[in-house]
């Protein structure tokens, strides 16, 4: 098994991961249902939280989720079928890859999904958005523009008045003249 077959395995397991995570932000119908078997009454999540086992966890959750799931399927795999996971280097390396690979998947996912979500709520303020930065674009230009004409002026009479200063004063070969240094 060389490293294409390990990017093959790590591009499936960012798209797993990518549904994975799509998948339970949708419903979180089994991590309730396991919430409900394992906690009391008063310690049960509300009806309407969101949270799954990999949709809005920390890190350490999610990883740990991802890890203790593919290490169950290793194990059905490693004593069910002839395909021996945790006996090979190679398979081992890829079962680390599909791991890694899932969980960037789902930090993958859950920003993009964050983002359309940003998209979709900004959406309607996006054109004023746009209107004004066009206005200001416009503005600013007509500074620019004004500022170079006023700065342009300022330099024709620095320069107008600089020549009649000049004929006041004596070259430099005059002056070392009048000390006698010349």
């Amino acid at each position: 098994m060389g490293l294409g077959i390990d990017i093959i395995i790590f591009v499936t397991a960012i798209l797993f991961g990518i549904f994975l995570y799509w998948r339970e932000s949708n419903g979180n119908g089994a991590y309730r249902f396991i919430n409900k078997m394992m906690n009391s009454k008063e310690l049960q999540m509300d009806a309407n939280n969101p949270k799954g086992f990999i949709y809005k966890q920390p890190f350490i959750p999610r990883l740990l989720f991802v890890v203790i799931s593919l290490l169950l399927v290793g194990l059905v795999l490693q004593f069910l079928t002839p395909i021996e996971i945790f006996s090979n280097y190679f398979a081992l390396s890829g079962f680390a890859t599909f791991a890694t690979g899932t969980l960037i998947g789902t930090y993958l996912a859950n920003f993009v999904i964050k983002t359309t979500e940003v998209v979709e709520e900004k959406s309607d303020s996006i054109g004023g958005m746009v209107g004004d930065a066009l206005e200001k674009g416009k503005e600013l230009f007509e500074d620019i523009k004004n500022k170079d004409n006023k700065a342009v002026e300022e330099a024709k009479k620095e320069i107008a008045e600089e020549p009649e200063q000049e004929v006041d004063k004596k070259s430099a070969r005059d002056r070392l003249k009048d000390k006698g240094l010349m």
